[in-house]
């Protein structure tokens, strides 16, 4: 049996080891907006009906002129999640795998299970000739790692000709599209790119997602998916928020971001890294620190692989930042 990953998140499972109500914790343990957009109105149809060929190929289109992907038709799914469980069905059985590293371990998770060997690499010169595929979480979770659109490409073109396959998970790339492979994407035949609706919208309930990739391979996802694969409300919500203006929420992130840097240094604690919905703070200190939020009924992500790490996600508004201002003044160390 495989060993469970250590997600951010788990407000129940907190509130059981040190009290309180789990709808009066302070979550900052996830890369979550923790400001979503306002839900669009939903046609009722959207949930009488199995969702039909109009609806998906309205979200398709605002997807594709949302994420620029050009002639490629970005495929709906129920959250990136699930088809990061079908990425071994790509490569043959025995071959060797490269995830730059720290990251997602989901990613190494299903690799593993499925058989295969998976090299924790360090950055994408890591990838060599014995690798028939790549995963790059870019920009990446936890640390914010990042690579330029160009340097990917020719990452790709190196693991093609060997027969090899790019996998780039941009799920934090929304505030960040200068960082994105999917412009791209319509010349690059190997390459798997997974964005994250719910991430950016802070609508991570959802479970929405979409899979950039050359036709075949995205004829493969479809199928193995299945009919349906998408809820119909999901895609209505997805069909309107792609096409608004998203400018009022990358400000609001912003806005967030910053409040949160500003707790941060107050406190004294040197970060490391980030994305623009979470910033990753270094201390020999975290574990106590952790636990010491834990008691003010705040969580945070820490980590079992980096036991001197904690990634804070943003806060949604000025009270909740005052909250961790004054849990933080009252850690003695």
């Amino acid at each position: 049996m495989s060993v469970p990953i250590v997600h951010g998140g788990g407000i129940t499972a907190a509130a059981a080891a040190f009290g309180g109500r789990p709808e009066d914790w302070l979550d900052l343990s996830t890369g979550i907006n923790p400001c979503p957009a306002a839900l669009p109105d939903i046609p009722a149809e959207s949930w009488h009906r199995l969702p039909d060929k109009y609806l998906v190929q309205s979200a398709v289109a605002a997807a594709r002129d949302y994420y620029r992907s050009g002639d490629l038709l970005p495929l709906p799914v129920p959250g990136t999640q699930s088809v990061i469980q079908l990425l071994p069905r790509l490569i043959e059985p025995g071959r060797r795998i490269a995830i730059v590293s720290p990251t997602y371990g989901e990613y190494g998770k299903v690799f593993r299970s499925a058989g295969f060997i998976v090299d924790a690499v360090d950055g994408i010169g890591a990838v060599d000739d014995r690798h028939a595929l790549a995963v790059v979480v870019n920009p990446n979770n936890p640390d914010g790692q990042n690579y330029k659109p160009d340097e990917l490409a020719s990452l790709h073109d190196r693991l093609k000709g060997q027969g090899g396959c790019l996998v780039v998970d941009e799920a934090f790339g929304d505030a960040e599209p200068n960082l994105s492979l999917v412009p791209l994407a319509s010349r690059l035949s190997n390459l798997v790119i997974f964005r994250s609706f719910g991430k950016f919208f802070g609508l991570a309930g959802l479970r929405l997602g979409f899979v950039v990739t050359a036709s075949d391979i995205r004829e493969r996802f479809e199928d193995w998916l299945g009919p349906w694969a998408v809820s119909g409300p999901a895609l209505s919500i997805a069909a309107s928020l792609l096409r608004s203006d998203t400018a009022p929420i990358i400000r609001r992130i912003a806005e967030r971001q910053d409040a949160l840097e500003g707790v941060l240094k107050g406190a004294g604690l040197a970060m490391i890294g980030g994305t623009r919905l979470f910033l990753l703070v270094e201390d020999s200190r975290a574990g106590r620190i952790h636990t010491h939020l834990c008691r003010h009924h705040i969580l945070v992500r820490k980590f079992d692989y980096a036991p001197e790490w904690l990634r804070f996600g943003l806060a949604p508004d000025f009270a909740a930042d005052n909250r961790l201002v004054v849990a933080l003044e009252s850690f003695d160390g």
